[in-house]
């Protein structure tokens, strides 16, 4: 009877374990980033939609992903307030699908550039973060384990 109760209470603490939300398999949630660096929506819009079938996916198995947009050179296009062909379905994905999931990087070496070619200050979207330096950004999300991909 001993045995049968420690059995039972073991698979208990198993399927406790397998159920809960938020991690893989290996109790470790998922990190994917995702580089930009083309000012073109035939680039930008594979990128949000691999952050939507990403998100999607890892939500149907009731794991947790965190995804990182990263976007330098040209690709500042898409997080700049002012020429951003996408920044309506980044705020839709932002803050109403999938709130929380995802970070948008903006390089600041591209965007200091910019602005000195262009001569005034360059406006990112509200839902991007401003990185030193989008490459390095890359690098560093790698060193630590990231997956990486390029649209």
């Amino acid at each position: 009877m001993r045995g049968i109760l420690r059995c039972r209470a073991a698979l208990a603490l198993m399927s406790m374990a397998l159920a809960s939300p938020g991690f893989a398999a290996d109790g470790k949630p998922h990190h994917i980033a995702i580089e930009v660096d083309q000012n073109d929506p035939q680039v930008m819009n594979p990128a949000l939609n691999n952050v939507t079938n990403i998100i999607e996916y890892y939500r149907g198995k009731n794991e947790d992903v965190d995804i990182d947009v990263v976007t330098y050179g040209p690709g500042l296009h898409m997080l700049r307030a002012d020429t951003s062909p996408v920044q309506d379905r980044i705020k839709r994905l932002k803050d109403m699908v999938f709130p929380g999931k995802i970070q948008f990087s903006a390089c600041n070496n591209t965007k200091r550039g910019m602005e000195k070619t262009e001569g005034h200050a360059i406006p990112v979207v509200p839902d991007a973060t401003i990185v030193p330096s989008g490459v390095v950004h890359l690098m560093e999300l790698q060193e630590q384990g990231w997956s990486y991909v390029r649209p």
